[in-house]
């Protein structure tokens, strides 16, 4: 199991739980930030310090958003493990789920 980043976070990119992983396995995608799944120690730190309440355990996302369990390990498919954000950095490029969604969180 692992945690999973939902819809909350898309065009937000708040990176507050990025700060909090101890592991490094918070990647930036375009529109949002995606949790490596095999990388992930399921520890809970990003969960609290997500503002957005965007980050949940994988058998606790909403049902309105569990298409982004699937597009969290998608995410990684052509990216591999690399084994650790940083090194990585924003990669810019999202899940067809993420890119095809209209702009969010517009004020």
């Amino acid at each position: 199991m692992t945690y999973v980043i939902a819809q909350p976070c898309v065009d937000v990119l708040d990176r507050s739980c990025v700060d909090e992983c101890p592991v490094d396995c918070i990647y930036e995608g375009e529109r949002m930030l995606y949790i490596h799944p095999d990388e992930c120690v399921d520890c809970g730190a990003c969960e609290p310090a997500c503002p957005e309440e965007a980050i949940f355990y994988e058998d606790d996302v909403p049902e309105e958003w569990s298409a982004f369990t699937d597009a969290n390990v998608d995410f990684f498919d052509e990216l591999g493990s690399p084994g650790g954000a940083a090194s990585v950095g924003a990669t810019g490029y999202d899940v067809p789920l993420v890119a095809n969604l209209p702009p969010q969180n517009q004020d």
